[in-house]
């Protein structure tokens, strides 16, 4: 059978690596370099302090935390969990990975939240931005080692990197989303009310759309669980290495401990955030309730205690 092969050969291969090995990394090397540079004090930073404090203050802390944002059962469930996670002897592999989420998460947030709001204020900008994002979300994780490797070269810092880029999409969907979703009316009575643009999306449209930012957030925090512990294969640390040597050297109880400890560390930061997104959720009135509570007798009552005084 005839196939265009035969008569073509598109050689991709060896273009890619044209395009980056002999242009891209050679002309453009201190601009990777200054991308990594806040990535890689944030992570020390953060790295050295969850790894200076210790066990019994944080496992206090963090069970506080969630017992204020979740509720008891999950500070129950927190304090059973990190000290489990101690007792198997995978504490400072957990410190490292949640710093290595924190830190692709404020990352992710820094950037998401900006994009979110330019898309839900622009059609064109959306229109723009969708098809990034599909690509984004679409590319197998494993996908995204390769250019990073070419272009960061191996460690915690591009795992970081790849990431922030595989864990991006959700925030800038769900904040979008969220705005988008503003009733127009109150959008309209700001308006009407003098508030600039400005004041209009920080004090009415991004308040009601914060329980869609954080569900964008949850999403986020998740998707960078999951790529920390690939990014082990480009010589991350944290508990993503632990399950990586397990599996290399056919060590099946501390791949195990190591995916258990990810298991709940998951669990834990799942619940604190849907916590914190379920409490900063701001519950919208409709107009006709507004204009009613206005003409209610209640309402009358006061205004006139307040005109006789």
């Amino acid at each position: 059978m005839v196939s265009p092969s035969d008569f073509l050969t598109i050689p991709l291969d060896d273009w890619v690596n044209f395009f980056v090995k002999d242009w891209l990394v050679p002309n453009f090397r201190p601009a990777f370099r200054a991308m990594q540079w806040p990535i890689t004090q944030v992570l020390n930073t953060l790295d050295g302090l969850l790894n200076a404090v210790p066990m019994v203050l944080f496992t206090v802390l963090l069970s506080l935390i969630a017992w204020r944002t979740a509720g008891r059962g999950v500070a129950i469930f927190t304090l059973i969990a990190l000290v489990f996670i101690d007792m198997i002897g995978l504490w400072p592999e957990t410190m490292t990975t949640l710093s290595m989420v924190v830190t692709a998460v404020f990352f992710c947030t820094v950037i998401g939240i900006p994009l979110g709001i330019a898309a839900a204020g622009s059609d064109r900008f959306q229109s723009m931005l969708r098809p990034v994002l599909d690509i984004m979300q679409t590319i197998p994780s494993f996908v995204y080692l390769v250019p990073i490797v070419m272009l960061f070269g191996v460690g915690m810092v591009p795992g970081i990197i790849a990431t922030i880029i595989f864990a991006l999409p959700p925030i800038i969907r769900l904040t979008n989303l969220g705005i988008r979703n503003v009733r127009g009316d109150l959008v309209e009575a700001a308006t009407a009310f003098g508030a600039t643009a400005w004041q209009t999306l920080w004090e009415v449209q991004f308040p009601l759309a914060l329980r869609t930012v954080m569900a964008g957030l949850n999403q986020t925090l998740m998707l960078a669980l999951s790529m920390v512990v690939i990014a082990a294969l480009i010589g991350a640390g944290g508990l993503g290495l632990t399950v990586y040597t397990g599996l290399g050297r056919l060590d099946v109880g501390n791949a195990t401990a190591g995916g258990i400890g990810i298991v709940l560390l998951a669990i834990i930061l799942d619940r604190i955030t849907q916590g914190l997104g379920e409490k900063r959720s701001v519950r919208t009135v409709s107009l006709a309730a507004t204009l009613k509570s206005l003409f209610s007798p209640t309402a009358l009552a006061s205004g006139q205690t307040e005109r006789a005084s």
